[in-house]
């Protein structure tokens, strides 16, 4: 058997189908964020042909690219998390075997995890006060900035069911999200 089938049997039914239901939710978040870091390109190319070719800028586009991109990063976060992809320092974790490397993983997922409920419960609160107050951008598009505010709490809880998944594997005892470190042994 593969590798790929060794993990997937050594996973319980319950985490495989939390492991799929999260990975499509995330997948559909990154290919909006895939899809929005096109339309920022398109929009940048356009803008800068019809500043230096035409003489005619859109003002709207840097504004409107501006928005697009805390939409990129909160939506694509949680996807790059899952696959261990994120930014991390692993001068000291890359030598942790065994229960030590568990417990390192697991801190790193109560992190992330406490970092989502702050995104999604602060978030949420700023918001709805900015749609209280009727705060709009500054610019020529004056867009409602409650919107842009909800990416927060959408973000934080897209990162929260990674880091449940996380933890629910690590207490099952099912393969960890991130993979092993480079000449690491898998923990035990």
């Amino acid at each position: 058997m593969s590798e790929a089938a060794d993990s997937a049997a050594a996973e319980p039914r319950l985490v495989q189908f939390l492991g799929r239901c999260i990975s499509v939710v995330n997948a559909a978040a990154m290919a909006v964020s895939a899809a929005s870091t096109l339309i920022s390109l398109v929009l940048i190319g356009w803008s800068v042909a019809m500043r230096y070719l035409f003489n005619r800028p859109p003002v709207w586009v840097d504004e409107v690219v501006g928005f697009m991109l805390v939409g990129i990063v909160m939506l694509a976060a949680a996807d790059v998390l899952r696959r261990g992809e994120h930014i991390g320092v692993d001068l000291f974790t890359a030598n942790l075997r065994g229960r030590a490397r568990l417990w390192a993983q697991a801190w790193s997922s109560l992190s992330v995890l406490a970092v989502a409920l702050i995104l999604i419960v602060n978030g949420w609160q700023t918001a709805m006060f900015s749609r209280m107050l009727g705060i709009v951008s500054e610019g020529h598009l004056e867009l409602p900035v409650y919107l842009l505010m909800l990416l927060l709490p959408l973000g934080g809880l897209l990162m929260l069911l990674t880091a449940v998944e996380a933890l629910v594997r690590l207490a099952t005892g099912a393969p960890s999200l991130a993979p092993p470190a480079h000449g690491a042994e898998p923990a035990e």
